[in-house]
Order: structure tokens, then C-alpha cells, then sequence
């Protein structure tokens, strides 16, 4: 056996041992782009939870599937007859809009959609604004399900017409001379009812959202109560919108309006025209959405991704049929690893998703060696500078690694640049309670790694 052919690293050993985890609660793939052999294999065979690197699977086959090129379209239409077009055009009928899945219909880009309804001449709807959902078909849960925190933004379902995530961004001011912090929100949610501002208190900042309480039993009046520390300077704090099912009407309403529009009907669903639609909103290529997926671990838009893969390749956005389409991705290109792969909701965020660490390496080395390296690449967090490895230990910018994280589990997988100028595919996968306090075992691989030319 080579000197570098050790089981673990002893820094890893060390790290494990602090934190009190068995190293059989490891599983750890290292091999050098282009080999055929690894340089390390702990236990890669066994099937984990791999956690957030489940969004690897998700975006590699998405890049090869679609291409790095391909968008979402969102169609509307204009049903009816716009009479007098212009600062005062009226539309007699509905303003139709159909979702297909784009995750980013931020409301800079809905407010690019509505602009356009008003560059058609129109600024009153006489009739309603009708949403079509039906590109996909979600499992029905609630969003605490998971955890039991529905108002995280991680847990908000997908939806086939996902506008803003169904979120809302507070932003606290302190206003020094008042005594108060000013609250505002990101965005116009019609009927929206919020205090103004709550008192300023001394203390620390370390946990700034400690000292607030949010009273969210009326959607429509939310209520601050508590106090923020005065020296903690602007800050935000995103929730999922209590009341989900009304998002959509309340967000439209408040843009609408605040345009200076007029609705003379409601906000519904409904089903959309097979006519040629009015104009279409295209979304980003997915290499662009593909970076905020990984570099931020945003679990929304891997799962508009992944139920999206169900509806392109066939024909309905299920979980059981983009089940389908990962299971026979995989399965067409590493059919000896398919029996160990178990695929939930393609984000991660999920008890039972399980994989294997070399499956992730091979999946890596072909991602490598493929013609959609650049896109996959590019979107993972670059250590110490973006992402969720902005804060990590390694030497700035000498790793790409996509970060994972649930309760009992930790985990890291992309590419290390070594000292000798070698490139390596890295995957480590933590299972255990105690997961998150082992962190320190990860960043001591990844050193391992960093450090190739101190072995033979």
C-alpha cells in the first residue's frame, strides 16, 4: 500500500475524536481529476445522507439534460379586447399568467412583467388575474413538516408560479434619536398591515434576533414586539410567508397598484388559453440559476429544478416523475452505484435521501471531463470569498466545494487545489448527532488534500 494510502488522515482522526464521533460515522471519496484510482476511499460505498451535496445530482444532470443555456418561459396573455391603450387602457377580460417553474421571479422581475402589461396600453383589469399552476403537481405538505418551523424560507413547497418565494424580508433601521428601529418590508403585500418600528435596547449583537418576537396569528397584521440592540447597525431578517396560499394575490395586488394599476376583479387560479400567449417572460440560463442553487444551498429553487426535470422530460412537474428522471439518469450512467442512490426532493432537505460518496466523486470527475465543467464549477462556493464557504478555513480560492447540513449531518464535495498544483475531487460525509460539531474534521481533509506535496 502507498505511504498516502492511510484509512484517514490523522488531523481528521484527531477532529473526529474532539467531537466525540466514531470514524465509521465518515465516508470520504479523494481522487485526482483524471485518475483511475483514488487517492483515498473511507467506506465510499456506504449509502449516506448526504444532505444539501444531494443539489450535485440535481444540477449535474439538469446542466446535461437541458444544457447550461436553456431558461424557463412564463407566457401571459391578455384575454379579452384593450380598449383605449395607453395611461388609460382597459383591459375588458383577464390577465392570465402560467407558471412553468422559474424560480426566479423575483419582484424585479415580476415588476418587468407587469411593466410590460402596461407598455400593451393597459392599466385597468376589469376582469381578474388568472394563475396556472398546473405545470406542476407538488406531494401535499405543510411547510413545517420538516422541521417544524414553517415560517423558515427553506421550507416554503414549490410551485409551478413561485413568485418571490413566498417570503417577506424585514429590514430593522435603528433610529437613534427616536429611540426606535424603523421596519419596513422588501416588498408591497396588498392588505399588509406591520408596525412601524420597536424599541432599541443595549446588549450585544451577536444574536441580534434574540430580543424580537414575531406575532404572525393575523397574516395580515403582523406585530414586532421585544427589542433590537441599537448597536447592531441595519439588519434583515427573512420569513415564508405565514399564509402561502394567499401570497401570490397579495403580492400582485400590492405591485399592481403601487405601478398605479387598477383591478377591477380578484386574483385566482384558473387554467391558461391554448392561443399564442401576449408575450412570454424568460427567466436566466440555468448556469446563472444553477449558481445561486449552489453557491447559497437555496433549497426552493433546487426543488423547482428538480420538479422541473420531471415536467421537461415527462410532461408533468411530480416528485415521483423527476424521481424518475434522476433515478434513470444515474442509473444509464453509473448502474452499479443506482441501487444505493434514494432520491426525495432533489434539494437535500430530506431524512431519506441517501447516496454514496464515490457516486458523488464519479459524478464529479465526468462533471470534469464533460463540456458543462465551467457552469458546474463556477456555481460552488469558492473558499473564503462566496457562498456558504465564505467563512471557511481554506486557503482563499484553492477550494469549490458545495456544502451540506441538516441536524445529524455534515458534509463537503467538489474540487481542492493542491500545493503541487494538482487538482482533487473531494467528497466527505459526516452522519452522525453529533455531525455539526465535527465540522473541524472536514476542514482538516481538506487540508489533507491541500497539502499533497507533504506526501509521497
Amino acid at each position: 500500500m502507498p505511504a498516502w494510502a492511510v484509512p484517514l488522515p490523522i488531523e481528521a482522526e484527531v477532529a473526529l475524536d474532539a467531537a466525540k464521533v466514531p470514524r465509521e460515522a465518515m465516508v470520504a471519496w479523494v481522487q485526482e481529476v483524471g485518475a483511475s484510482a483514488p487517492r483515498l476511499d473511507w467506506q465510499a460505498r456506504q449509502s449516506v445522507n448526504p444532505a444539501s451535496l444531494m443539489k450535485l445530482l440535481t444540477t449535474s444532470a439538469a446542466l446535461e439534460l437541458l444544457g447550461p443555456a436553456w431558461s424557463w418561459s412564463t407566457p401571459v396573455w391578455l384575454q379579452g379586447t384593450v380598449r383605449r391603450p395607453g395611461p388609460n387602457g382597459v383591459l375588458d377580460g383577464d390577465l392570465v399568467i402560467r407558471g412553468t417553474g422559474d424560480p426566479k421571479l423575483v419582484p424585479e422581475r415580476l415588476w418587468m412583467m407587469l411593466r410590460r402589461v402596461q407598455q400593451l396600453g393597459v392599466h385597468e383589469i376589469r376582469g381578474d388575474i388568472v394563475l396556472d399552476r398546473s405545470a406542476f403537481r407538488p406531494a401535499l405538505q405543510n411547510p413545517g413538516d420538516f422541521d417544524g418551523d414553517p415560517l423558515r424560507p427553506y421550507n416554503v413547497q414549490p410551485d409551478a408560479l413561485m413568485l418571490n418565494y413566498k417570503s417577506l424580508t424585514l429590514t430593522f433601521a435603528p433610529d437613534a434619536l427616536a429611540g426606535v428601529a424603523r421596519i419596513t418590508a422588501d416588498v408591497p403585500l396588498s392588505g399588509l398591515q406591520l408596525d412601524d418600528s420597536v424599541p432599541l435596547i443595549a446588549g450585544p449583537c451577536d444574536d441580534w434576533r434574540a430580543p424580537l418576537m414575531l406575532d404572525v396569528a393575523d397574516p395580515a397584521k403582523l406585530k414586532v414586539a421585544g427589542g433590537f440592540r441599537k448597536l447592531c447597525g441595519e439588519k434583515s431578517w427573512s420569513i415564508a410567508w405565514p399564509e402561502p396560499q394567499r401570497y401570490s394575490e397579495r403580492l400582485l395586488r400590492g405591485l399592481w397598484s403601487e405601478m398605479g394599476g387598477k383591478l377591477g376583479g380578484k386574483v385566482r387560479d384558473g387554467t391558461a388559453p391554448s392561443t399564442p400567449p401576449s408575450f412570454e417572460l424568460v427567466s436566466p440560463p440555468l448556469a446563472e440559476v444553477i449558481r445561486d442553487i449552489n453557491k447559497f444551498s437555496n433549497n426552493v429553487m433546487a426543488q423547482q429544478l428538480f420538479l422541473t426535470l420531471g415536467l421537461t422530460q415527462r410532461g408533468l412537474g411530480s416528485p415521483e416523475l423527476a424521481r424518475e428522471v434522476l433515478r434513470q439518469w444515474v442509473a444509464e450512467r453509473y448502474p452499479d452505484a443506482a441501487p444505493s442512490v434514494v432520491v426525495d426532493n432533489g434539494s437535500g432537505l430530506s431524512r431519506d435521501s441517501r447516496v454514496t460518496a464515490q457516486l458523488l466523486g464519479r459524478v464529479l470527475q465526468a462533471d470534469w471531463a464533460g463540456p458543462v465543467m465551467p457552469e458546474l464549477m463556477s456555481s460552488l462556493p469558492v473558499s473564503g470569498l462566496d457562498g456558504t464557504m465564505k467563512r471557511s478555513r481554506a486557503p482563499l480560492g484553492r477550494a469549490h466545494l458545495k456544502t451540506g447540513s441538516l441536524k445529524d449531518v455534515a458534509g463537503i464535495a467538489g474540487y481542492v487545489l493542491g500545493n503541487s498544483g494538482r487538482r482533487y475531487v473531494v467528497v466527505v460525509i459526516i452522519n452522525h448527532p453529533n455531525a455539526n460539531a465535527a465540522r473541524p474534521a472536514l476542514d482538516a481533509m481538506t487540508q489533507w488534500v491541500l497539502n499533497d506535496t507533504l506526501t509521497p
